[in-house]
């Protein structure tokens, strides 16, 4: 009995190419900001809006919430 697994990019057992791994990346570096700029929003203190703006200035240094 044999079992066929699909052999497409994100199974692969080989890894992924180099393009693939750069949309994956944007891909959840868009995720990760859009989650951020909620919390941004609903944050309610200063210190909570500070620690938000350092996380996203690490994740992507060129990205305002104002």
């Amino acid at each position: 009995m044999a079992i066929f697994i699909d052999q497409t990019e994100e199974t692969s057992p080989m890894g992924r190419v180099e393009r693939s791994r750069e949309i994956a990346r944007r891909r959840s570096r868009r995720a990760k900001l859009t989650k951020l700029r909620k919390a941004y929003a609903e944050a309610k203190t200063e210190s909570e809006k500070t620690d938000i703006q350092e996380k996203v200035r690490k994740l992507s240094p060129l990205v305002t919430l104002d």
